[in-house]
């Protein structure tokens, strides 16, 4: 299974700084046509011209410093809304005084919005509200009496910055629960992965030790009691502890998730389907009885080798907790829809409420070596056992699918 890491971009912020850039630009073209309009009312055009030039290169120039919350510095707000303001003061000295007292738009129009919404965008509703408040003031100077409708324009503009400053806190709060999820649900995966791998080997030679040493005895037996111990240690290990998680982080300046998503190799990549019996045929044996269909089973590699590990799991329980003289049989039934792999075995059986037990204990082959694997599968495992009667294990693993882990990662 190949490996390799994906940038997701999952941030509300973002949008809000490209839509912030393309209001700058249009609200800056708006005022300058607004002036364009009205050109002959001013009492000193040449103050709006020139106001006007430094708003346009301003715009303009600072388009980088809107792109991002990283780009976007305190200084950058502060030089920014000083703009803003310097045009709202200026109105007076440069427009007809009729048209500041008759309620005429401040030079900068609606672009002295914009500047509040970066403080929102930027630093959440507490910086909106120190923003909306300066221009507040600022428009009560230019106006010299708070009329009705500047005093509506402001609480308009206080009232939206406020709302979209606790909009965005609301949205980066989620997103740190939602990377603290991926967070878990990675170390979880990995956690599970291991166990079963640990299970499939490391467990099972530790158990085999312990055994040993206490038939042979002597110093074979300490060596046992050593193995014993580090058998039930791991097994606490993989039941309870927690593994480092695979580099997942969260990129606060570009409000991006980076996550590392393990990915099924392509068919073609991988030599393309392989025959489940060619991976179940070495199971079979003396006490171990397969039957299979006449034609191929072909799966993808990575599903294969996940079912043909879930059968040898299944045995391998057969062999440990049925004796070493019980028969097994193996039946693969090639559906439309799915492949079914059966593993029944003549033994004593499981007594009721064992497995729920055993996984209390920490010992995890059924859980995780053989259920586990068929639920990354999007398959299911069925367990049936009739004390005395044997034990029937059924391995339903859907075709044409992909390993959850891949699944996961086309759908996010």
């Amino acid at each position: 299974m190949a490996r390799r890491e994906r940038v997701m971009r999952m941030s509300v912020e973002q949008p809000l700084w490209r839509a912030l850039t393309a209001y700058r630009v249009l609200t800056m073209v708006y005022a300058i046509g607004l002036f364009v309009t009205a050109h002959d009312e001013f009492a000193r055009p040449w103050l709006a011209i020139g106001y006007f030039a430094l708003l346009a290169v301003w715009t303009l120039a600072t388009l980088p410093r809107v792109a991002n919350a990283a780009a976007c510095t305190k200084r950058f707000l502060a030089a920014d809304l000083t703009v803003a303001l310097t045009g709202i003061l200026l109105t007076p000295v440069a427009d007809a005084h009729q048209r500041v007292a008759e309620g005429g738009p401040t030079m900068p129009s609606i672009w002295t919005a914009g500047s509040v919404l970066a403080f929102a965008i930027k630093g959440g509703w507490r910086w909106a509200a120190l923003a909306s408040s300066l221009v507040a003031a600022a428009n009560l100077v230019e106006r010299g009496t708070p009329a009705r409708d500047t005093v509506h324009n402001v609480i308009l503009v206080w009232v939206a910055s406020i709302a979209i400053g606790y909009v965005v806190e609301v949205a980066r709060a989620s997103e740190r629960t939602l990377a603290r999820a991926l967070e878990i649900e990675a170390a979880t995966r990995e956690r599970e992965r291991l166990a079963r791998d640990i299970h499939d080997s490391v467990l099972q030679v530790l158990a085999m030790v312990q055994r040993r040493g206490a038939v042979l005895g002597g110093e074979a037996a300490e060596l046992g009691r050593l193995a014993g111990e580090q058998e039930v240690a791991l097994r606490t290990l993989v039941s309870g502890g927690m593994v480092p998680v695979s580099r997942v982080s969260e990129d606060a300046a570009e409000g991006a998730v980076v996550r590392a998503v393990e990915e099924p190799e392509t068919e073609g990549a991988a030599g393309g389907p392989v025959d489940l019996r060619t991976l179940l045929a070495p199971y079979a044996g003396a006490r171990v009885n397969l039957a299979e269909p006449g034609a191929p089973v072909p799966l993808p590699p990575a599903e294969a080798r996940e079912l043909a590990a879930a059968v040898g799991a299944a045995l391998d329980n057969v062999r440990k907790h049925a004796g070493a003289h019980a028969r097994a049989w193996i039946l693969v039934e090639d559906e439309p829809d799915e492949v079914i792999v059966t593993v029944r075995d003549d033994g004593p059986g499981i007594p009721e409420g064992r497995l729920a037990e055993a996984e209390g204990e920490g010992r995890l082959g059924v859980a995780l070596s053989i259920r586990g694997r068929l639920r990354e599968l999007g398959g299911t495992a069925e367990l049936v056992s009739v004390p005395g009667q044997g034990t029937e294990v059924e391995l339903r693993a859907p075709k044409n699918t992909r390993t959850a882990p891949g699944r996961a990662a086309a759908d996010e």
